[in-house]
């Protein structure tokens, strides 16, 4: 294993402090779901390889939907690809009508990251990359750089928004060859989605159409197009929270957004997608409940529905769904002993002993849950170190007893009703701590 830097540290610790998952360093503290993990590496592989996957990442609350979604972003970003997630939310939507799904396309938009920039806000540097490229290209071959960016981008005249999309790089490059500033802002304003007019958008860009609510998986196959042309292998578009569509008491509201969703899986089950992947974060309510869930939607319930021959500890990982199962007791004892490795130098280290104390009060208290949907019970170990670090003369085992600890029951289902607006849900309820 590498070498632990300080930052990592702090934001590990500081992340699962708060029951949210870390953006540094998940690899230190990776345990189980090697077979998952494994297929997914695969995906990635064929996306850069110039094809095309949609997997729907299926867990319960807290048990570690996100944490795994996160560390296949970092394996994509490792192998060349360009990463848009976003969670959806009231206000950020697959498929609406006033403004959500293009919320939506611009928050992905501004965490677009890259490998030299897995901490979003690498869209620039992206399009600088490109219009570099081709002014190279142009000034070996003796050829204005817009013509030569005109000649790349030619074939995206053909796709859905696309000479709109090749429009507004070439408007990037007339400001940064003149030292535009504000021309290049305007641009990249216009590709994150930040437009809400057609308008404004003529006046500043000479455009006449924006990136709206029914556009958005247009271009998002744009951008898989524009990434690849600026030198990367693909594009890697993640969305968590999808039981925020659960919650939409309209009907007419999750259909449509089903649709969309349909949509794209055809595409990418049909070949109809280059360099491009999905990975869809959803609660098992989210997928199977047939009356508001995925499984409400037919066609989407017969493209993914379980192999029936998967059952009695047999798995089937090739199809879209992949179900997230329980860690092990042994998986989790692992996992705490690398929040110790990662809180605790060999010396003052906790023994084995306090781990398994710690697993077996977890056990009494909440069942089998402490190791189903792990988050409550690795942020109550990283507050008993914490409170060890800070006080030296305690015993652990004077306070193993003392640690409350409840069962993840998830986020409050509050409903979304699209006639009053969108409604605050509830944070998740986080485990405390108390001597």
């Amino acid at each position: 294993m590498s070498k632990l830097k300080p930052r990592e540290r702090d934001a590990i610790v500081q992340a699962l402090r708060a029951g949210v998952v870390p953006k540094l360093g998940l690899r230190h503290i990776q345990v189980g779901r090697v077979r998952e993990i494994e297929e997914l590496v695969k995906d990635m592989d064929r996306i850069s390889d110039g094809g095309s996957a949609i997997r729907f990442i299926i867990g319960e609350y807290g048990s570690g939907k996100t944490f795994f979604m996160n560390l296949i972003r970092l394996v994509a970003l490792e192998k060349g690809l360009v990463v848009m997630f976003a969670d959806l939310a009231p206000d950020r939507r697959i498929h609406a009508t006033g403004g959500q799904a293009r919320g939506l396309y611009a928050e992905m938009a501004r965490n677009l990251s890259t490998r030299t920039k897995p901490d979003g806000g690498a869209l620039a540097s992206v399009v600088e990359r490109f219009v570099s490229q081709a002014h190279r290209d142009a000034e070996e071959r003796d050829a204005p750089t817009g013509s030569v960016i005109r000649e790349r981008l030619g074939h995206f005249e053909e796709l859905t928004g696309g000479f709109e999309f090749a429009e507004v790089i070439r408007r990037y490059w007339e400001g940064h060859e003149t030292g535009d500033d504000e021309l290049k802002s305007a641009a990249l304003r216009w590709l994150r989605g930040e437009f809400a007019t057609r308008t404004d958008a003529r006046k500043a860009l000479g455009v006449r159409t924006i990136i709206d609510d029914a556009s958005v998986y247009d271009h998002l196959k744009l951008m898989s197009a524009f990434v690849c042309e600026a030198g990367y292998k693909g594009l890697l578009v993640g969305l968590d929270e999808m039981v925020n569509l659960y919650k939409l008491t309209s009907s007419q509201a999750r259909n449509a957004n089903y649709e969309q969703i349909l949509r794209i899986l055809n595409d990418v089950l049909q070949g109809s997608a280059e360099n491009l992947g999905f990975l869809m974060g959803g609660t098992p309510e989210f997928l199977m409940n047939t009356r508001r869930g995925l499984y409400s939607y037919e066609a989407l319930q017969s493209r993914l529905a379980e192999n029936t021959f998967a059952r009695d500890g047999l798995v089937d990982l090739s199809g879209p769904v992949v179900r997230l199962a329980s860690l092990t007791p042994e998986d989790l004892f692992v996992l705490l002993a690398n929040v110790r490795r990662i809180m605790q130098d060999d010396a003052g280290a906790l023994p084995d002993d306090a781990l398994e104390a710690f697993m077996a009060h977890c056990s009494d208290r909440i069942g089998e849950a402490y190791f189903r949907t792990p988050r409550n019970t690795v942020t109550a170990f990283v507050n008993l170190l914490s409170v060890l670090e800070q006080n030296p003369g305690v015993e652990w085992s004077d306070l193993i007893e003392k640690i409350e600890v409840s069962e993840d029951l998830g986020e409050d289902m509050t409903e979304v009703d699209e006639s009053t607006g969108a409604q605050d849900l509830g944070d998740d309820d986080l485990i405390s701590f108390k001597l």
